[in-house]
C-alpha cells in the first residue's frame, strides 16, 4: 500500500512535519518494502494560501491511500475525503516509526480536520 506521510527531511529517520499543506517534504512509502518518493513541498510551504489542497491534490496524484501527519485543516480534509484518502493525524516521532505504527494497526483514522485552517 502507498502512503503518505509529511516530514521534516527527505529519508526514513527524519521527524515527522506536524504541517500537512507546509510540511517540508512529504514521503509516498510503499508499506511493504519500505521503497519511498520525496515529494518537495516547498512551493506550498510558502504559499499564500491553498497550501494543504495543493498538497493534498499531489499526495492523490502519487495514488497514496493514507495521510499520515500531524495537523490537516478543514480544507485539506474535504479533498482527501473527496479523494478517498484515509488522515491519520497528531503523530509525531519519526517517519519510519509512523510506518511501523501503521503497519501494526497502532493508528486511528479521524473523521474531521484537528485543526482551523491557516495555523
Amino acid at each position: 500500500m502507498k502512503i503518505a506521510i509529511t516530514s521534516k527531511g527527505r529519508g526514513l529517520d527524519s521527524e515527522v512535519d506536524p504541517r500537512f499543506g507546509r510540511a517540508a517534504y512529504i514521503l509516498i512509502i510503499d508499506t511493504e518494502t519500505l521503497e519511498f518518493e520525496v515529494i518537495d513541498n516547498a512551493k506550498n510551504a510558502n504559499a499564500f494560501k491553498g497550501a494543504g489542497i495543493q498538497a493534498a491534490a499531489s499526495i492523490s496524484e502519487k495514488n497514496a491511500q493514507v495521510l499520515l501527519t500531524g495537523f490537516c485543516g478543514p480544507n485539506a480534509f474535504k479533498i482527501l475525503d473527496a479523494a478517498g484518502i484515509k488522515v491519520a493525524s497528531d503523530l509525531m516521532g519519526t517517519v519510519r516509526d509512523a510506518v511501523k505504527n501503521f503497519n501494526k494497526g497502532k493508528l486511528s483514522f479521524t473523521s474531521a480536520a484537528n485543526v482551523e485552517g491557516h495555523w
